[in-house]
């Protein structure tokens, strides 16, 4: 989809509270966490739980949906390669706003495509994108199939759907990677926890 700006006579105007100025008041700093992964790899449900550790180490968090985002700002679009770009480039700069105001942002997107994730990335500031790929073999998340998706999927009753009628291109340089088919959920909020303490992201547990 093209990104030419349609509108014409508007000018960026600079807030006098800037992201540090946020990220002081908040202890922490402000980033991306982008979750890509399979349907039924588990996206959501270790976006949540990530969030509700940095929650109750006083974070000031958020988790942007796939579903729910789907429901209201992105209700127009579909699942054709070319909705999905512009879903995936919608949520880049929702994201990039969430960070700009101080928060720690979590996405849980399927995300397929690694040209969408790229230019999701180059939405955010250098260093405030963590891709991590929320990785599961295809038979373990049609095992799951938590929606039943994969079930009509496979009955022809869901068209392009990623996994089975639709490509899912797997990262190639993702900052965390977890396997949710042979990681517990809690070893994975760890590490993804851990890696955020190591790049001074948020601070060490006490």
């Amino acid at each position: 989809m093209a990104e030419k700006t349609k509108a014409t006579n508007i000018t960026w105007h600079h807030a006098d509270i800037t992201k540090a100025d946020r990220e002081r008041l908040n202890g922490h700093k402000a980033v991306t966490l982008w979750f890509t992964g399979l349907s039924g790899s588990g996206k959501s449900t270790l976006a949540h739980a990530v969030e509700n550790t940095l929650f109750e180490r006083g974070c000031r968090t958020y988790v942007l949906d796939g579903d729910n985002i789907r429901h209201g700002l992105n209700k127009d679009l579909g699942f054709s390669p070319d909705d999905r770009e512009e879903n995936i480039r919608r949520i880049g700069e929702v994201a990039r706003l969430f960070t700009e105001a101080g928060v720690i942002t979590l996405t849980a997107f399927i995300s397929p495509y690694r040209a969408d994730r790229d230019k999701a990335r180059n939405i955010a500031d250098e260093g405030t994108f963590f891709e991590i790929y929320v990785k599961c073999d295809l038979a373990i998340c049609e095992e799951r199939d938590p929606k039943g998706l994969y079930k009509k999927a496979r009955a022809g009753e869901i068209p392009e759907f990623t996994g089975v009628s639709a490509p899912y291109e797997e990262p190639e340089s993702a900052e965390i990677v977890v396997d949710t088919g042979v990681q517990s959920l809690e070893e994975c909020a760890a590490a993804v926890v851990a890696t955020l303490e190591e790049r001074g992201i948020v601070p060490m547990a006490n």
